[in-house]
């Protein structure tokens, strides 16, 4: 049997992580004999696994929920996270982390193996790259999170994939874009080797 991919989606804030997780998820469900992915929030901002499921189908009260369970990033937090990332044996795990390099994001993401960068920001890379490969994590892509862009555009798939993914929004099914679709195939690819 494979050892876990762990795959950490982190990168600067209001980037798109939770949504590009959705669609990994959806994307991933549809390829056939994929493991399924299990999805670990380790990012206190309220959105769990749930939230894109209940913004299509009742804004308000997703943001009444995402409201009610936003908590603090303490250490306490990042500890019981990073006891999930390292206990997880499920053949696949999305982490999505909050988007800030920190101590408490680095208690979660030591455990992970594997990260994709996701940025509104290009400039912001730069910065998650040296965290990611200080805590010796594989990085499998970089992406542009553009928002008015109407396409996406996938540059090079090895030995990353880069390029960019169009307007990641909330409530959104992104789990047919080109970007979500490369990158989950790139992911089942992983945990068959």
């Amino acid at each position: 049997m494979n050892p876990p991919v762990k795959v950490v989606l982190c990168g600067p804030p209001q980037s798109g992580k939770s949504c590009l997780r959705e669609g990994l998820k959806q994307a991933i469900r549809r390829i056939p004999n994929a493991p399924y992915p299990l999805i670990i929030t380790a990012n206190p901002d309220g959105e769990g696994s749930w939230f894109a499921q209940t913004v299509q189908r009742n804004p308000d009260e997703a943001t009444l929920y995402k409201t009610a369970y936003k908590t603090k990033f303490t250490t306490e937090f990042a500890v019981v996270r990073a006891e999930w990332v390292k206990n997880c044996k499920q053949p696949l795990a999305l982490i999505d982390v909050g988007g800030r390099i920190s101590e408490e994001n680095k208690l979660i993401m030591q455990h992970g193996t594997h990260a994709v960068i996701l940025a509104g920001d290009m400039t912001k890379v730069n910065d998650w790259l040296g965290f990611c490969l200080d805590l010796q994590l594989k990085i499998i892509g970089v992406i542009h999170s553009d928002l008015y862009s109407k396409v996406d555009k996938i540059t090079s798939i090895s030995p990353i994939i880069t390029g960019s993914i169009h307007c990641l929004q909330r409530g959104e099914d992104v789990s047919g874009r080109e970007m979500v679709q490369t990158l989950a195939e790139f992911l089942v690819r992983m945990c068959k080797v």
